[in-house]
């Protein structure tokens, strides 16, 4: 099992795992995100693949000031093995190796078990609230 970072062909495997793990919104565009992430210098799509088969995916970007991760995602079938930490693990190396002082994610008040897992991975709660809008939609 080695991790690597995604390309373009990588696309529908990688949204076929994000929705079976339940990661997708009808307000974000999977595949625009996926694009986005693979074409921009500061950030990427990590890959954790068995025998050719994607089970667990990252989403890592630097801004130059903080480190963010998005759709950590790891196939039902093969949760509990340590593969989403593993996944955290490879995220930091990639913010390390870019100069990232520091990591930050976001996840949904009510998903208390992810919650309890970042927290687990020593993860600490920030006292921010988090302020957006919508910018790709007509006003």
């Amino acid at each position: 099992m080695g991790v690597s970072a995604a390309t373009i062909g990588d696309t529908e495997a990688v949204i076929a795992l994000w929705q079976n793990c339940e990661l997708t919104r009808p307000w974000n565009n999977p595949e625009a995100d996926f694009a986005k992430a693979i074409e921009n210098p500061t950030s990427d799509i990590l890959l954790l693949t068995e025998c050719e088969t994607l089970i667990a995916t990252i989403m890592v970007g630097y801004d130059g000031h903080r480190g963010w991760v998005y759709y950590l995602a790891v196939h039902p079938d093969h949760r509990r093995k340590g593969l989403g930490k593993r996944m955290m693990e490879a995220a930091e190396a990639w913010l390390r190796e870019r100069g990232a002082p520091k990591i930050q994610l976001m996840v949904r008040s009510a998903n208390a078990d992810v919650i309890a897992f970042y927290e687990a991975l020593g993860l600490e709660r920030q006292d921010v609230v988090t302020l957006g809008r919508r910018l790709d939609e007509d006003d």
